[in-house]
């Protein structure tokens, strides 16, 4: 071994013994009761800036995502300008003139007094059934996530609620396809989530549109977890749900 490697070796050792005085001071300086007090606002302070760290982290995640989405509109309205542009510059000189053709024409042995006969229009096919539009949760706006209490908050965003509410849409809009669907047209997986959806129903849910847990197992990528069950609590201050209980189920109901 060299003569620099032992002094660097020397150098690394002193340095962990020098360290571990300083912990073994600190540590009896907290037993002293002038420097407990102290102490004990130094570690308040700490958790009070870690949560203002928190606080910077999700106002950060969430100007990023505005940024992502900005970002995708700029380059939206990029391509329609492009096309606006490709319009105005390749307008045709002569547009094709529609032509009209007589119904009468005035013929030199044609008596104009005659009652001339009118054809009756063909009837026209009657139009296809109007399909019934899926309720969905409106998005909550930015003023009524600021009237949301702090406590009910705690550290979720408005756009991570945003997202659930993305999510549970898509479970109402899967399940009430199932529930529109000709049943000779379902397989048995199928067959069996109508059965179910059926099964659910109550007289006070009648009308309504409504999901489960499972429905929300089974058409989104959510866990209904605490988290989950607090962004519930925050729709249900925001009136964009209400619950019905029954029957050891819970059902969310879209108001």
């Amino acid at each position: 071994m060299s003569s620099s490697d032992l002094e660097q070796l020397c150098a690394h050792v002193n340095e962990k013994i020098g360290n571990i005085k300083k912990i073994l001071s600190l540590r009896n300086l907290g037993q002293e009761p002038t420097l407990k007090t102290l102490l004990n606002k130094i570690g308040d302070e700490i958790i009070v800036v870690n949560e203002l760290l928190n606080k910077f982290e999700l106002e950060i995640q969430y100007q990023e995502q505005t940024n992502i989405s900005l970002k995708e509109l700029c380059d939206s309205l990029e391509e329609d300008f492009k096309d606006v542009q490709h319009l105005k510059e390749n307008i045709p000189s002569h547009l094709p003139q529609v032509t009209v053709t007589q119904s009468l024409v005035n013929g030199p042995d044609l008596d104009t007094e005659e009652p001339v006969k009118v054809e009756e229009p063909a009837p026209t096919k009657k139009p296809p059934k109007e399909q019934r539009i899926i309720k969905e949760m409106p998005f909550i706006t930015t003023d009524e996530f600021n009237g949301v209490p702090a406590y009910m908050k705690s550290r979720l965003t408005y756009c991570q609620i945003n997202d659930v509410i993305k999510e549970i849409n898509k479970a109402v809009i899967s399940k009430y396809k199932i529930l529109r669907q000709p049943k000779a047209s379902m397989n048995s997986v199928t067959r069996n989530l109508y059965h179910r959806f059926i099964n659910e129903e109550t007289k006070d849910t009648k009308g309504q549109y409504f999901i489960v847990e499972a429905d929300i197992k089974e058409f989104t990528t959510l866990k209904a977890d605490k988290r989950f069950h607090v962004i519930l609590n925050i729709l249900r201050h925001c009136r964009r749900l209400s619950e019905v209980r029954g029957g050891g189920l819970t059902r969310y109901v879209i108001t």
